[in-house]
């Protein structure tokens, strides 16, 4: 038996005097208002209305009854009106920041598909995690090693010239003793900025006897770019990323590096359940990811 239902129906047709008009603003045909009646008559072991009048007058059952049964309605009314203002309100996620504005519109419409209204945040690794900690955010994508991560991005360098061979050999770039300044750098940008990418570069680096500057940490992703676009350094970056600034990529030749990302939740959330609605939109954001089949649980922050 629908408790509310009934409830609902004695409540309008009660304050209209009539089953046709009560049933009418309770938006439910009379034949469901006075099968409902009915059945909470039956429900309580007494009338509620008496039947001898034309309107639909209360019986003394009835008037003991029907503040209970008003407030049940009112209660009902509030439970619906908060679930739908939980369903609009936005939310929170941090992502990376280097996310083009153009994938970031269409996670927003993605999600937006899926009843679900985001509030986008965007900051560097550290930024990211910061903002989850101090419950700025709901969720956060955060870097992980890709072999723990639930989407991966494979990583290459991409320049300005287009590179003769299908991939690109970092040992390539090692300059003899006698060769002037400025040598060519490949450019680790701030959301590469993470030990699990930077320190088997770094070793790589010194594995082939290159420079110590040719490895470098940009500030920005902006002036990282221009260094790139001016001169003949390659960036380390997704083929999407290269292909939006419209630079070529390749592959690293001696060794494979993947942006790894999992979604870490705040201690109300979870975040297995936002992947399963999200998953694939966020994959397409990264982009796009390789995306694991088996979601990876993050701890709680």
């Amino acid at each position: 038996m629908d408790l509310v239902g009934a409830c609902r129906a004695f409540v309008s047709v009660m304050e209209r005097g009539s089953f046709t008009t009560g049933a009418a603003a309770a938006r439910m045909s009379q034949p469901v208002a006075s099968r409902r009646i009915a059945a909470l008559e039956e429900l309580f072991g007494e009338r509620l209305f008496e039947r001898t009048s034309r309107r639909a007058t209360l019986s003394s059952f009835g008037r003991d009854m029907l503040p209970a049964a008003r407030r049940l309605v009112q209660a009902a009314d509030a439970l619906l009106h908060e679930a739908e203002t939980a369903k609009r309100k936005p939310w929170r996620l941090a992502v990376p920041h280097n996310c083009s504005t153009g994938s970031l519109a269409r996670l927003i419409a993605d999600a937006q598909e899926q009843e679900v209204i985001l509030d986008l945040h965007t900051g560097t690794p550290a930024q990211r995690m910061e903002l989850l900690r101090s419950q700025q955010v709901r969720a956060a994508l955060i870097t992980v090693p890709a072999d723990e991560a639930t989407w991966s991005v494979p990583l290459g360098l991409a320049g300005t010239a287009a590179a003769g061979a299908r991939r690109v050999y970092l040992a390539t770039l090692r300059a003899g003793r006698a060769c002037p300044d400025p040598v060519r750098k490949v450019w680790i940008q701030p959301e590469d900025d993470v030990p699990h990418i930077r320190d088997p570069l770094t070793r790589l680096r010194d594995a082939l006897g290159l420079r110590p500057v040719q490895l470098a940490i940009a500030a920005d992703l902006t002036n990282a770019i221009a260094e790139v676009l001016r001169t003949s350094d390659l960036l380390l970056c997704s083929a999407a990323q290269a292909d939006e600034l419209g630079l070529d990529w390749r592959p690293i030749g001696e060794i494979t590096l993947s942006r790894g990302y999992s979604l870490a939740a705040a201690m109300d959330v979870n975040s297995q359940h936002v992947q399963a609605r999200l998953g694939s939109a966020i994959s397409r954001c990264l982009g796009p990811a390789t995306r694991t089949t088996t979601p990876h649980a993050v701890a709680a922050v």
